[in-house]
């Protein structure tokens, strides 16, 4: 690779932290930041499981790793896991806010919804990231330098059709997971202008649909989804998010914050 291009995507020297990074997307997004040289601090509400994930990350890409336990809707948790993951290498570069829920809980329409469900999903999906993104620009405005990228979602811009849920005998995605998700974008604009004097990026990633694995996502609704979708399919784990994440974590996006950056195939502009 010519250094003109490694220069503005090399993580080298940084570190990243992913918050809820052990499966799905955010397994994807920490891949491919130890890929590009970042060490990497994975958590999850099962510290088990992030430390098993950090340990592979580390064994695959000869990077530093950390894994550790967080509960991000406690605010003094996450007080001190983000202490914890300063002291780690006394800095923090980048810091990936993708824990949360999916809205497919319990009863996922309206009016049959019980109210603590709508609570908790608020609180994990938007209360959660606000506390994180507030531990971590602590940080980062003392290093005068850092990147925050937030994971919403393309149910925070746009009605979704139920009758595609019908079809495909799903519930389908609650009305508080599409407040939540706009929410994260609406944050992530008005961060951005906050934190932007401070050294501070901000910038969100609107996933539409990923085919995930066949227990996420059945034969059907990836049928269906897809004839929707202007790419003839449905988001790929393992690939899709990886560039634009890259992309937001490095150098290459040093001028661009408070965006929204949706990837979905098209299925947005057709709906």
């Amino acid at each position: 690779m010519r250094p003109e291009v490694e220069n503005l995507f090399s993580l080298e020297k940084k570190v990243a932290m992913i918050v809820g990074g052990a499966q799905n997307l955010g397994w994807d997004m920490a891949e491919i930041l130890a890929a590009a040289g970042a060490d990497i601090i994975i958590t999850s509400r099962n510290c088990s499981k992030a430390q098993k994930a950090a340990a592979e990350l580390a064994e695959r890409f000869a990077v530093s790793t950390l894994g550790l336990g967080l509960d991000q809707t406690v605010p003094e948790d996450v007080k001190t896991t983000f202490k914890e993951a300063f002291s780690w290498k006394g800095k923090l570069n980048i810091l990936i806010n993708n824990a949360g829920g999916g809205g497919t809980a319990g009863k996922t329409r309206l009016l049959d919804r019980e109210a603590q469900d709508v609570d908790l999903l608020l609180k994990t999906n938007l209360n959660g990231m606000l506390y994180c993104s507030k531990e971590a620009a602590v940080v980062m405005k003392e290093q005068g330098y850092g990147k925050i990228i937030n994971i919403a979602s393309m149910a925070g811009l746009m009605g979704r059709d139920r009758r595609l849920y019908d079809l495909c005998g799903m519930e389908g995605q609650s009305v508080d997971y599409a407040a939540s998700k706009a929410g994260v974008i609406g944050a992530t604009k008005d961060l951005a202008a906050y934190l932007g004097p401070m050294g501070i990026t901000v910038n969100s990633i609107s996933p539409g649909g990923f085919s995930g694995n066949p227990n996420r996502v059945s034969e059907k609704f990836n049928e269906e989804y897809s004839k929707r979708t202007p790419l003839g399919r449905m988001g790929r784990d393992g690939t899709d998010i990886k560039g634009i994440t890259l992309f937001l974590a490095a150098a290459a996006s040093d001028y661009i914050t408070g965006e929204n950056i949706v990837i979905d195939g098209g299925f947005s502009i057709w709906n």
